[in-house]
């Protein structure tokens, strides 16, 4: 059983950044690989960034590459995701997710992922 509990969201001017951490219990968080999800308003949940289990090997959506950079601390048992450059589009409830395995092909799938935060609301005015 992994809990996961995001943190660092709040309201923004588009160009700025923000910084979400989730941190999780337990001592099998490096067997995981991490995502994050976004979902807005009257919108499908949508796939934002995943990490392998090591940080060797991560994956971004098309509409946060170059903006957005996930990463890990084994040690802390925390997944980041540095948010920069941030657009009124990107206001969203922010989930951070673990899965036993991800790779190119299915990161971006919800079902893939046993565990869920609760959420973080990022809110970015034009």
């Amino acid at each position: 059983q992994v809990q996961l509990v995001e943190s660092g969201g709040g309201l923004v001017q588009a160009g700025g950044s923000l910084r979400l951490s989730c941190a999780a219990s337990g001592r099998t968080f490096s067997r995981y690989a991490m995502g994050w999800f976004r979902q807005a308003p009257g919108k499908e949940r949508e796939s934002v960034a995943a990490i392998s289990q090591s940080g060797g090997r991560t994956y971004y959506a098309d509409s946060v590459k170059g903006r957005f950079t996930i990463s890990r601390d084994n040690t802390k048992n925390t997944v980041y995701l540095q948010m920069n450059i941030l657009k009124p589009e990107d206001t969203a409830v922010y989930n951070c997710s673990a899965a036993n395995s991800i790779y190119s092909g299915n990161w971006r799938t919800t079902r893939i992922y046993d565990y869920w935060g609760q959420g973080t609301q990022v809110t970015v005015s034009s």
